[in-house]
């Protein structure tokens, strides 16, 4: 059985569908939770790391002093040949590890929209483009090295591929309606100061994340069976 070290930043923004379908495969995970204390481990004990999104900023590391030592934990990961995925947060922070710059972009893009894929890529080969979740406000530059994989009209690097088994996803093909429900709930406040209603997200949930959903599993699936 492999082992899959999780780093997640908040309680409703956990693995969701993709701790669904590493259970399917046999993985098992180990979450860290930095907002419960937990520290990053300094090394990687484990064949694959994930680092999963959260509301703080990489750039925000003087009140969260855990984003520097995950920052070092995925230099290290990305060094090692595992597998790493970065995910919104996750991805900002494995960008920012490797030189690029990550910054506010002063709009927010939140919702289900489009994304085109370009490039050849082990994960998204054969797919044009998806639906995915949004929920960031921050962007990255691309890390010297990497091939950038996908777009939105917003934003226009949505993903990229670091070395042969690093990849940083801005977007959230792990989210499930239950994700969704729970973090929209969480931060209706700041949904609702964004001018986006979290009951319209909520609805919007299932539909959207079933349609996505032979993308997202296939993406995930081959990140996992890389493993």
């Amino acid at each position: 059985m492999s082992r899959i070290l999780v780093i997640q930043h908040v309680a409703c923004e956990g693995p969701a569908l993709l701790a669904e379908l590493a259970a399917a495969r046999g993985h098992s995970l180990a979450i860290v939770a930095p907002f419960r204390g937990e520290p990053i481990p300094p090394t990687l004990d484990a064949d694959a790391l994930v680092l999963l999104g959260g509301p703080m900023g990489v750039y925000e590391a003087d009140r969260h002093p855990h984003l520097g030592d995950e920052q070092a934990l995925a230099r290290a990961a990305v060094a090692s040949g595992r597998p790493v995925l970065g995910i919104c947060l996750g991805s900002q922070l494995l960008a920012a590890a490797h030189g690029a710059a990550v910054v506010p972009t002063g709009r927010q893009e939140i919702g289900f929209y489009p994304i085109a894929i370009a490039g050849d890529d082990p994960l998204f080969a054969g797919i044009a483009g998806c639906t995915p979740l949004h929920w960031h406000g921050d962007a990255f530059a691309l890390p010297d090295g990497a091939v950038a994989l996908a777009s939105s009209a917003l934003t226009p690097l949505q993903a990229y591929r670091l070395g042969a088994n690093a990849w940083g996803l801005l977007f959230h093909l792990e989210a499930t309606p239950a994700w969704v429900e729970a973090c929209a709930t969480e931060f209706a406040d700041e949904l609702r100061g964004h001018g986006i209603d979290p009951q319209a997200l909520i609805d919007a949930a299932p539909a959207a994340c079933a349609a996505l959903a032979p993308v997202a599993a296939q993406v995930l699936g081959r990140w996992l069976d890389r493993i």
